[in-house]
């Protein structure tokens, strides 16, 4: 099975087709002066770059270009935001809540020992003081940033709150409230 692979490196550009002037190559005035011959024909045309090869030939030259392919700075060259930071923690915490409740659900749902509201109460009743504290802050931070920030989020969809003050303004608004929100949370 023969495939046919572009390659970047050999795509001829044919200057006549797109108006641009010919290149000729360099030579020196005595060479110029005593050649009498004829300007050597083009090379008749191939298609533009590609070769036949086999697939796994083709994979090994996609690897090496693209080894050869420097990388992007991505993150590194920002300098970091609030918007991006809440943007990023609306996410996680969204995720996170998410396979909380699925996974409690499920779980209760196949009936496995210790998802029932009674055993799960008792269980948790058993934990030391530290423990129980941990596991509200644990529960309480992300769920209320996210409760939060879904707010601020609602506000953007009815084309509120939009310029970047306002922006910056109601995360740290959100920020505050977590925290606030939390701790009422926690001492419950």
């Amino acid at each position: 099975m023969t495939t046919r692979f572009l390659l970047r490196q050999t795509i001829p550009i044919r200057s006549r087709s797109i108006g641009l002037p010919r290149i000729r190559a360099a030579t020196t005035h005595a060479a110029a002066t005593t050649s009498t011959a004829a300007p050597a024909a083009p090379p008749p045309p191939t298609p533009a770059g590609t070769i036949p090869t086999t697939t796994s030939a083709a994979h090994e030259l996609l690897v090496s270009q693209r080894l050869s392919r420097p990388l992007s700075p991505h993150l590194s060259i920002y300098q970091p935001q609030l918007t991006w930071y809440g943007s990023a923690a609306n996410r996680i915490t969204g995720v996170a809540l998410s396979g909380l409740i699925y996974g409690y659900f499920i779980g209760y749902g196949l009936g496995v020992p210790g998802f029932d509201v009674a055993s799960l109460a008792s269980s948790v009743a058993a934990l030391p003081w530290a423990v129980k504290v941990a596991g509200k802050v644990a529960v309480a931070l992300p769920f209320t940033y996210h409760s939060l920030n879904s707010l601020r989020h609602l506000a953007w969809d009815m084309a509120r709150l939009l310029d970047i003050r306002d922006v910056y303004r109601t995360g740290y608004a959100v920020l505050a409230l977590t925290a606030v929100v939390s701790v009422w949370l926690v001492s419950l």
